[in-house]
């Protein structure tokens, strides 16, 4: 083990995720930690390459998209063609992400609306009188 090298709970306690999500990102072939028997170390290759996977998942990314500009960064050492990707995916994801709030704030105004209704409706009832 480097210096460098940090251990899969170090890893968790540095990037704030399960072991599970380590191993789910090493079975699905996002990380590669080098082994020792059981053990697991995690390089800089591997935590830029978490860093960039748990950004993507927060702009909800899928993880093909996400292992497509990592396998470009891999290739490309100007990172010409990652940037492009990046940038056409994260474009695709900002317009659906605002699709998403334009549907959000219409059902928001409905709701408003309809509580408003609600609150009107209870008053005129409870100030109409009562009939036994």
């Amino acid at each position: 083990m480097s210096e460098q090298d940090l251990t899969i709970r170090e890893m968790c306690d540095a990037f704030g995720v399960t072991a599970r999500t380590l191993r789910f990102y090493e079975a699905k072939e996002l990380i590669a930690p080098r082994r020792d028997g059981q053990r697991r170390f995690y390089g800089k290759r591997d935590r830029a390459r978490l860093k960039l996977i748990l950004r993507g998942k927060r702009f909800g990314l899928s993880l093909e998209d996400i292992r497509q500009l990592l396998d470009l960064y891999a290739r490309d050492s100007q990172n010409e063609a990652q940037m492009r990707r990046a940038i056409e995916i994260g474009q695709t994801r900002l317009d659906q992400m605002k699709a998403q709030r334009a549907e959000l704030d219409e059902a928001i105004r409905d709701l408003e609306a309809e509580l408003d209704w609600g609150a009107t409706e209870l008053a005129r009832l409870s100030a109409a009188p009562h009939q036994n």
